[in-house]
């Protein structure tokens, strides 16, 4: 079970004075955005906010040009996570509790960046399949080799795809065709965001970088 926003900010409110400043603004901002997901009951909404939280963690531009899986910055956040997890719960959440979903959503073809770019008549209907394709060989390695950094990069830029498509008015709200991925991005992303949060806590030493648009007094 997903630690809560209440344990996470019970917790920071006692170490918060100890953070580096950058830190203790990421965790803040964060943590205000996930408790406001979790007093979300609409999927739609609730999936949008716990996004924020995510990338008020991660706290780094983000470039809609290209795949996140293909982002050294990006990568490599999620590789220094994976390194700081001594608890394993980022292992545990891909390997054990939702394993499933993972493999449902990698095999999403809404999902994936390529199939919109064919419906944008940027990439043929041959090239979108292969580079579908060729994604789910990639990940089916990434799965086989327990390569947990991997995976979590695919699985976000899935997630990702889906947060362009509501932020970017690309989705009707409550629509009855994406439902599944809705879902199971809910859940993922409810599992996810609390155990990086809980993990940049654990590491209060660690360089996590400056935090986007500091506060200016």
């Amino acid at each position: 079970m997903a630690i809560d926003y209440n344990t996470l900010k019970n917790r920071q409110r006692q170490e918060r004075d100890s953070y580096p400043d950058n830190l203790g603004l990421r965790v803040h901002r964060a943590l205000s955005w996930l408790h406001r997901a979790e007093q979300e009951a609409d999927p739609d909404s609730r999936f949008i906010f716990l996004w924020i939280a995510f990338n008020a963690a991660y706290a780094s531009d983000i470039d809609d040009r290209e795949g996140l899986s293909e982002q050294g910055t990006f990568n490599s956040f999620l590789d220094k996570l994976h390194e700081l997890d001594a608890s394993k719960r980022l292992n545990d959440l891909i390997w054990r509790a939702y394993p499933n979903a993972i493999r449902v959503l990698l095999d999403n073809p809404y999902v994936f960046p390529g199939f919109w770019d064919y419906q944008r008549d940027l990439k043929t209907e041959d090239q979108w399949q292969d580079s579908f394709a060729a994604a789910k060989r990639a990940a089916n390695n990434a799965l086989a080799k327990q390569d947990t950094t991997r995976v979590l990069a695919i699985v976000l830029n899935r997630i990702y795809t889906l947060r362009n498509q509501l932020l970017h008015g690309g989705a009707t709200w409550n629509s009855s065709i994406n439902r599944d991925q809705i879902r199971d991005c809910v859940n993922l992303m409810g599992e996810l965001v609390p155990a990086v949060i809980e993990i940049m806590m654990d590491s209060p030493t660690t360089l996590w970088g400056e935090a986007s648009y500091p506060v200016i007094e």
